[in-house]
């Protein structure tokens, strides 16, 4: 047996200091460096709290962070995309929601974001322990490869005494006392009581018909997946809910990617839907319920003698059949965008909320990542009712061609026709006007709201970052706020007009090849916006490298990729290796310049590009 130490292979690129102007979270008050963490493996990890799949990369680190507790320090740099985002307060409060043990440097100027030359959400950079970049990956599937690499550096930097064991920074907040910490979602049930995901508490619970006083809670608390009694069930940061014909209640369990099915009368709770594992790229869209994976679900819908889910993870809508016991992908292609037309050509960007119009006739949807509220039909035709893209939200009411959001977690049939909006990043409730087509504001001073339900003439407000329900009386007329807009902060490449060179760097992790074994292993699906920007290059394909070109009359626009590459274990023994995805979408804002333009495209998907 070899017991030498791997030699260093990879790249010696000293790592750039960490800079925040928002400060650091989990530390106790204490700010960090570099040289402080010399001697333990660091991964850094941008991530922004709107985008799932950095919290799907919050839920991949939670092993590997157990597990080398001792060598390895996760970071948490948070680099906001909405305005909102950068608010410091937002940030503590998400640390909090999403679970996040780990130290998080607030970035809200995107200093080190530029730093380390990040292109998306979610990236990885792992330092070793001599403080040199080693590795990069951005998008989710990589945890694996991080956990070999971990093994290496633990090896490598302990037999050159280089590696230092012992307490990592993390110190963990004081828990507060509330009834509800951070509530999803709200259902007000037969009986006059409302039924509230308590989100960051991994339950449910009951409300009397005052919306304050506690009933029941259903769930025991803690993270897992376990069907059972009220007490001993549990989920893990469920959202979203909605009745069945039956007089059950489904939930959308949402990082248990699955279904739950709670029996009122009872408190029983049982599993209907998803196998506990997240869905990848190339796994069954439809199926057996309990055989097919889901993708974070964070809103379900009674719809046209379904159950409708509106599959966060995976920018889609999906559906569940009860007397089937069958699901299958409805809508959406699981490319991110804002795309109407035939269900199955329509692209979505992380819908997050869904509410059925009074009349039955129409599915509403409120597609967070791109600030918008849209709907689909009886007939599968999606259609946009307010909201241009990923790049543009605010707060501007009027006609909705125009009118903007940021971020809307919820939407609510009201009973004119019209729907309430949990215009969630603007702290504020909207309503959109089908008849007029117009945007106006029913209040503002909310705090995150992100659902709502209406009670008589009243509509109830869950105000998620009040860790609460506000009863509001819906009003005649609309408040009126002062008009903003904003456009996502990265700045923009300036590339040159004409030809450009596109390449996604892979590199297969140690111990793995790429999976060619059923054909291409990876894909590469290319568009932008405005369309007009591209004159070629547009369209899916195999190949990571594509020559694009972009035609000089448009000055700027956003180039949309999406990469997925697949790798197994590499050992010729093995008949049955075991098979990773890897997988990111990156919206790269491009400024075309006449003189010293990029000509050339890099995008890491893993490794390092040279």
């Amino acid at each position: 047996m070899n017991d030498a130490a791997p030699a260093p292979r990879r790249a010696r690129v000293r790592a750039p200091e960490l800079v925040g102007k928002g400060g650091w979270l989990n530390t106790g008050g204490t700010s960090y460096s570099l040289a402080d963490l010399r001697g333990r493996i660091v991964i850094l990890d941008f991530w922004t709290f709107c985008c799932i799949n950095c919290l799907h990369v919050l839920d991949e680190l939670r092993e590997l962070e157990e597990k080398h507790r001792d060598t390895v320090v996760i970071i948490g740099v948070h680099s906001p995309k909405f305005v909102h985002e950068a608010e410091h307060a937002a940030v503590v409060d998400a640390v909090e929601r999403y679970g996040v043990e780990h130290p998080v440097l607030d970035d809200p100027e995107l200093a080190t974001w530029k730093q380390y030359a990040v292109r998306a959400w979610p990236t990885l950079v792992v330092i070793d322990p001599e403080g040199y970049v080693v590795a990069q990956h951005a998008g989710e599937g990589h945890a694996h490869a991080l956990a070999t690499l971990v093994d290496e550096l633990e090896a490598e930097h302990g037999a050159k005494g280089t590696l230092r064991r012992g307490e990592g920074p993390y110190v963990a907040p004081e828990p507060v006392a509330t009834d509800l910490r951070f509530p999803g979602k709200a259902l007000r049930l037969p009986g006059g009581t409302f039924l509230v995901s308590d989100t960051t508490r991994h339950a449910l619970v009951e409300l009397e018909a005052d919306g304050e006083t506690v009933r029941r809670r259903i769930g025991s608390g803690e993270r897992g997946l376990r069907d059972g009694d009220a007490a001993g069930a549990r989920f893990n940061e469920p959202q979203g809910l909605a009745l069945l014909p039956d007089g059950a209640v489904v939930v959308a369990d949402t990082v248990n990617h699955a279904l739950r099915r709670v029996d009122l009368a009872s408190g029983e709770v049982s599993t209907l839907a998803g196998t506990g594992r997240q869905w990848w790229q190339g796994e069954p869209v439809a199926g057996p319920a309990r055989e097919v994976s889901l993708s974070s679900p964070w809103d379900v819908a009674w719809f046209d003698g379904k159950v409708w889910i509106a599959m966060a993870g995976v920018h889609q809508l999906w559906t569940y059949a009860p007397e089937a016991g069958t699901v299958r992908a409805a809508a959406g292609t699981t490319n991110e965008g804002l795309v109407d037309g035939p269900a199955e050509q329509a692209w979505f960007a992380q819908p997050s909320g869904l509410a059925v119009s009074l009349d039955g006739e129409r599915l509403w949807i409120a597609d967070a990542e791109t600030s918008a509220v849209r709907w689909i039909d009886r007939e599968g035709t999606v259609r946009t009712a307010v909201g241009t893209g990923l790049f543009d939200f605010g707060h501007r009411d009027g006609a909705a061609g125009q009118a903007l959001l940021q971020h809307p977690l919820g939407v609510t049939a009201l009973p004119d026709g019209s729907v309430a909006v949990a215009d969630t990043y603007n702290h504020a409730l909207r309503r959109y006007d089908p008849a007029s087509e117009e945007v106006t504001t029913l209040a503002t001073d909310l705090r995150e709201p992100s659902a709502a339900v209406v009670d008589g003439e009243e509509i109830v407000v869950v105000e998620s970052a009040r860790h609460r329900l506000t009863r509001l009386r819906l009003p005649e007329e609309a408040v009126r706020v002062e008009a903003v807009a904003h456009r996502t902060q990265r700045a923009a490449t300036e590339v040159a007009a004409g030809k450009l060179a596109l390449d996604v760097v892979f590199q297969a992790p140690t111990g793995q090849k790429l999976d060619t074994r059923y054909g291409p292993s990876t894909r590469l699906l290319v568009s932008a916006t405005p369309p007009e920007l591209l004159l070629a290059g547009e369209g899916a394909g195999t190949d990571l490298a594509r020559g694009l070109e972009l035609n000089p009359e448009i000055p700027e626009g956003v180039l949309h990729v999406s990469a997925m590459a697949a790798s197994c274990d590499d050992d010729p023994e093995n008949e049955y290796p075991a098979c990773h995805v890897h997988q990111q979408d990156w919206g790269v804002p491009v400024k075309l310049v006449a003189e010293d333009g990029e000509t050339r495209l890099a995008l890491v998907l893993a490794g390092l590009d040279g």
